[in-house]
């Protein structure tokens, strides 16, 4: 507290002082005003010129996302350089820059107002569930790239930052509503509607006191994901049962067909791959989207340069997103109570996060245990070894004997709306162990408590003038709680009690200018300390080279550090016969010393089934001829990730300003990669019955255990944006990025997965006032096909090629615009990640009224 009052004291009295008149702040305003219209403040956690800023960051301004063609601004991120786009659903999009992509991805950290909207259980955002409405945006900022130097967070990969509107100079009332259609011409449903009304008030009252208040409501109607690919394609190779004939498929988006509802059996002295018959995605889940979010804050001026805020955020979900499976999110829950303290150069801020799952399920659990809930696994490849027997007696070929062993075993199987199949839903949805239910029950906490301070500012602006240097100094603690519901999460210290998971650290910033302002140095050093780990250092330095207004070069280099996150350092999650478990050693000591690689013991079966099938062997002799297979798991405990980075660019403006150039190289350097290794331990702790174990699924217990990769990573990239004002309004843009994996020094198949496309190219056209009051643009995106590999699925996703376009009228007096557009207007579906969504066109309109002017 005294340390807060001191903080306080100091930010008032630079609040006073910058009232005075101070001609050198004054003539900096002024240039400010006459060159360097576009301020950002996320690359230094000052304001600067972007221009000047010392690493790549990407600017969405109110003027962009006016003549965006996307339906939201949140959309519209989608286009800036260097940005990757994943959707799991209609309403949950994640982004990510520089490759490692992950649908929930832990490493791209998003900002709203400096308040971090992650999901505290996972470590990510929830999509835009906390982020503002499109009424209330101001801007947002992208750092692509590690900027944990600076903020001490996920971000290795980058950092976005949701900046909203002032509500002492944005007043007013606004509502919106957009209303349009997707699922057009799509053959497994008829088109749905989409509608998302807003509404946003601001006011003033008196000359100190502020209020503003934001309301968002979304239905529609999800994309589907509904893949039928083989994951599985050579189970069987060996008796010649591939395709549609393999009966072990492993369908990406048919669930209960997976690893844990496969068995070997050996039929008429043959060894057959067999997987359960399972449900398509939209079979098993509901894919109505229903999202409200909506904020009420109250902003205090002090002073004119001092003003204390209160901001509370909430919101409730029913959505799909994506993670080792695919989840149907139902009355999720979100809310976020904050208090900042803010001056020229001091910022305070301190809040809480709170998060509840509500009756949000598994649906891969949903469905395999709906496939149980008739008949157990035991009953049902008894039932199919019978019939198959059966029928091959009769004479029918194997496939169709296959066939018919199915149908037999399926006979009573719950069908996808029916009542028995309803009745099983609603019961495993409340049952909080997915070996046997489906619910994802989480209750969790995020506390977190940050400043910053510019002392050489005015306090020390004599120590400034003497050396020339600015100081930035900062701190933060954050403090994630967990309640403990024995499936999710256990405390594997003190049981019944929360689990909490802390860390702490703080930064100190110095720059200077050089020759005349043309050279900019800039240093900055961050400690960072988590409650199971050592003091981490994190140290940045850049430089900003300026020979004349309108060309700067930079370069910079950072390291950054990311700690596990709470999922990743303490899971204990019963998954389908499969024990997923944080990489911490109060969680994971045992396993890993006694565990095998699932992949070589995959390796082992099949080597197993190829000797019975096609050699003569008998099982105890191919068991013998093949244990030379099984690795013993070699990974061991969670260590911090860490990346280092270096960095090149340049800005510049050319032609009398109308035409901006942004390019930039860099590379970067990952260790120990937090990831997950599937590994077996067998039942039997006798050396001599290992491999008998190893070879029969139901003598050894299957984990998925998160620890670091031993391979050294290096990729890098390149990106170019350029932006053309051509005259009379017309605005032409466009950028394409390259990112590859340059290369790895080992290999060890554990690197988190690049998943990222080598090209990314974006080009735009539009004019807001092609006539009169009338704005149009169009956007061309494309993307370059890739691998995606995760523990879901792994398979290549095609290229993209999408064409967005608008039209937008404005009626200035009245305070009316209507926007008529469409994304992916040619209707051609495409998918971000293998196991997502098909994703088509959009097409909708949007009405917006302003009853007051703003």
């Amino acid at each position: 507290m005294k340390y807060l009052s001191v903080l306080f004291l100091l930010s008032t009295r630079l609040a006073l002082a910058n009232t005075l008149p101070d001609s050198t702040i004054a003539r900096r305003d002024s240039l400010r005003k006459i060159q360097l219209n576009e301020i950002v403040v996320t690359a230094s956690r000052v304001p600067e010129s972007i221009l000047k800023s010392p690493v790549s960051i990407e600017l969405l301004d109110a003027r962009q996302i006016r003549l965006s063609a996307q339906p939201s601004y949140f959309d519209a991120i989608e286009n800036l350089k260097g940005v990757q786009l994943l959707t799991s659903s209609l309403g949950f999009k994640v982004y990510n820059t520089r490759g490692f992509a992950n649908p929930t991805n832990v490493r791209f950290v998003q900002l709203v107002d400096g308040m971090d909207n992650q999901a505290p259980h996972i470590g990510a955002p929830i999509a835009n569930a906390l982020a503002p409405s499109d009424l209330d945006i101001q801007q947002v900022e992208i750092v692509p790239g590690a900027a944990s130097a600076l903020y001490g967070m996920n971000a290795l990969n980058g950092l976005a930052q949701l900046i909203t509107k002032d509500p002492f100079t944005s007043q007013g009332l606004s509502v919106s509503q957009k209303t349009g259609m997707n699922h057009v011409n799509d053959p497994l449903v008829s088109a749905k509607l989409y509608n998302e009304t807003s509404l946003r008030y601001a006011r003033t009252l008196g000359s100190r006191l502020a209020v503003k208040l934001n309301l968002t409501y979304q239905r529609g109607y999800d994309w589907i994901a509904r893949n039928p690919d083989d994951l599985n394609p050579g189970a069987n190779a060996s008796l010649g049962l591939v395709g549609a004939e393999n009966p072990g498929r492993d369908r990406i988006n048919v669930y209960g067909d997976e690893s844990a509802n496969r068995r070997t059996l050996t039929l008429d002295g043959k060894k057959y791959v067999v997987s359960r018959t399972g449900y398509f995605e939209n079979e098993t889940a509901d894919l109505r989207l229903h999202n409200l979010r909506g904020d009420v804050a109250v902003f205090w001026r002090i002073h004119p340069g001092l003003t204390v805020s209160y901001r509370y955020k909430a919101a409730t979900l029913a959505t799909v997103y994506q993670r080792t499976n695919r989840f149907r999110l139902d009355d999720y829950r979100l809310d976020q109570h904050g208090l900042t303290l803010e001056s020229p150069s001091v910022h305070l801020r301190a809040y809480r996060t709170h998060e509840t799952t509500g009756d949000s399920y598994n649906i891969r659990s949903m469905a395999e245990n709906i496939d149980r809930s008739f008949k157990s696994d035991n009953q049902w490849f008894t039932d199919f070894s019978i019939q198959f027997l059966a029928a091959t007696k009769t004479g029918q070929p194997t496939s169709q004997a296959l066939q018919t062993a199915r149908t037999t075993a399926d006979q009573g199987r719950p069908q996808p709306g029916s009542a028995t199949f309803n009745t099983q839903v609603d019961k495993l949805r409340q049952i909080n162990n997915w070996d046997i239910g489906a619910a994802l029950q989480v209750q969790s906490w995020l506390y977190h408590a940050e400043g910053q301070a510019e002392p050489t500012k005015v306090l020390w602006s004599g120590f400034r003038e003497k050396t020339g240097l600015n100081l930035l100094v900062g701190f933060d603690y954050r403090q994630y709680v967990v309640f403990p519901d024995g499936n999710y999460f256990i405390n594997p210290e003190e049981s019944g009690q929360n689990l909490i998971y802390y860390k702490t650290g703080g930064f100190l910033q110095a720059s200077r200018s050089f020759f005349q302002e043309r050279l900019k140095l800039t240093g900055s050093v961050r400690v960072d300390k988590n409650r199971y780990f050592d003091a981490r250092l994190n140290p940045r330095v850049s430089a900003v080279f300026s020979p004349g207004e309108h060309h700067h070069f930079r370069t910079s280099y950072q390291t950054g550090y990311r700690f596990p996150s709470l999922f990743e350092a303490f899971s204990n999650v019963n998954s389908g016969g499969v024990k997923r478990v944080g990489g911490l050693k109060i969680m994971s000591q045992g396993i890993f010393e006694r565990s095998y690689f699932r992949t070589s013991i995959d390796a082992f079966q099949a080597a197993i089934n190829t000797d019975v099938n096609t050699n003569g062997l008998t099982t105890d002799q191919a068991i013998q001829k093949n244990k030379g297979l099984i690795r013993a798991n070699t990974y061991t405990y969670l260590k911090p990730e860490q990346v280092s980075s270096l960095e090149l660019g340049y800005k510049g403006l050319f032609l009398e300003n109308r035409l901006s150039v942004d390019v930039d190289f860099y590379y970067n350097v990952y260790r120990n990669f937090i990831a997950q290794v599937e590994a077996n331990v067998p039942k039997s702790r006798n050396p001599d019955s290992l491999a008998y174990a190893l070879a029969d699924r139901t003598k050894q217990d299957r984990y998925r255990l998160w620890t670091n990769s031993k391979t050294k990573v290096f990729n890098s990239g390149s990106s170019l944006g350029v932006r053309y004002s051509a005259g009379r309004n017309w605005v032409l843009s466009g950028n394409a990025s390259l990112a590859q994996l340059d290369r790895t020094d080992r290999g060890d198949g554990l690197e988190e997965a690049f998943n990222t496309p080598k090209w990314i190219t974006n080009v735009g056209i539009g004019n807001p006032t092609l006539w009169k009051n009338l704005g149009f643009s169009v956007h061309f995106k494309y993307q370059s096909s890739f691998l995606w590999q995760s523990s879901l699925a792994t398979g290549r996703v095609p290229a993209i090629h999408t064409v967005d376009a608008q039209l937008r009228y404005g009626l200035p007096k009245p305070g009316l615009s209507l926007k008529i557009g469409g994304t992916n207007l040619l209707n051609h579906p495409y998918t971000t990640f293998a196991a997502g969504p098909s994703v088509g066109g959009l097409y909708y309109a949007t009405v917006v009224v302003r009853v007051l002017n703003e």
